[in-house]
């Protein structure tokens, strides 16, 4: 029955992997998390297994079990690819956590994640279509339609970070290198080392982008400056995203979404840049914070399915 349907959320990320129960109204039931062995690709799917074994023990249920994580895995090898926790690219995720298992396991991208949590019951709830975004050591993003991921032929819809910065001005071009072998991609400029490498430009001193949100909040005119280069260029690679699939609402996550003097005529900026006469699309902060991928890790199984 409805009532007895219990999902299993794994979130892997490059330090920790979480773990979570809900029940079927989204009710958190059990949440544990362990360190990521990063480098031992037969012991991260190990520790998988064991994170929801050990889960099942504390609710005394067996669930579906969802896994968000980096990269995405290939439709045309069933391979991992793309994945910044470089041990796992090139291997068969999906199958090796089925077998430990002893079940189906459904894998998605973690920015994919992160969206769905959000859309489901989270700052986009209600909405048709939900575009995710992430900014935080890399950018990342995911399109939700009616509650269910667009992931696109290829398994990469929302990869809106390495796409090139809209509209660049002549001192941003041809924009810093980006690991995927282009230059002046969205995430060299929106990532938080995007964000350090602005504000080293003008002030001559490195800095963590959370050190730099606070010296704009204490008045820094090289902070200040910084963050309104960033809030000019998130409002331009947005606008893009608007003239793409014109979302219903922008949700945005990752440890820069924090930055809450980001949002201050954010809209207004995307604004001037999309093709439309009036622009009121929602830009919110994410409701579930940290939580968010490993929900939406959850989320993944629906009711009644089987596989």
């Amino acid at each position: 029955m409805t009532r007895d349907f219990i999902r299993i959320g794994v979130d892997l990320g490059g330090t920790k992997i979480e773990a979570i129960a809900l029940d079927s109204a989204g009710k958190t039931l059990a949440r544990r998390r362990v360190p990521t062995p990063a480098h031992d690709y037969g012991a991260i799917v190990q520790a998988v297994a064991t994170l929801v074994h050990d889960i099942e023990s504390d609710i005394g249920r067996r669930g579906r079990v969802g896994v968000g994580a980096p990269g995405a895995i290939s439709p045309h090898t069933g391979l991992v690819g793309l994945s910044n926790t470089a041990v796992v690219n090139g291997k068969p995720l999906n199958a090796d956590l089925a077998q430990a298992l002893e079940r189906p396991v459904r894998v998605a991208n973690d920015a994919n994640c992160f969206a769905l949590s959000e859309a489901i019951d989270g700052a986009g709830r209600g909405a048709g279509v939900v575009f995710g975004v992430i900014l935080g050591t890399g950018v990342g993003g995911g399109v939700i339609v009616n509650g269910h991921i667009i992931e696109g032929r290829n398994r990469h819809a929302g990869e809106w970070g390495h796409t090139p910065l809209p509209w660049m001005t002549p001192d941003e071009y041809p924009g810093a290198p980006c690991f995927c072998g282009h230059s002046g991609c969205v995430e060299t400029f929106l990532s938080g080392a995007g964000l350090a490498r602005e504000y080293e430009k003008r002030s001559g001193e490195r800095r963590l982008a959370t050190e730099i949100a606070a010296l704009a909040e204490a008045g820094d005119p090289s902070a200040l400056v910084s963050l309104e280069r960033y809030q000019d260029r998130l409002a331009r690679a947005l606008a893009a995203v608007v003239d793409i699939i014109d979302p219903d609402v922008f949700v945005l996550g990752g440890g820069l979404s924090n930055i809450s003097r980001l949002y201050d005529g954010l809209a207004a900026g995307v604004g001037e840049h999309a093709l439309t006469e009036t622009f009121d699309t929602k830009i919110l902060p994410n409701a579930h914070g940290d939580s968010s991928g490993v929900r939406g890790a959850a989320w993944l199984w629906s009711p009644g399915e089987t596989d």
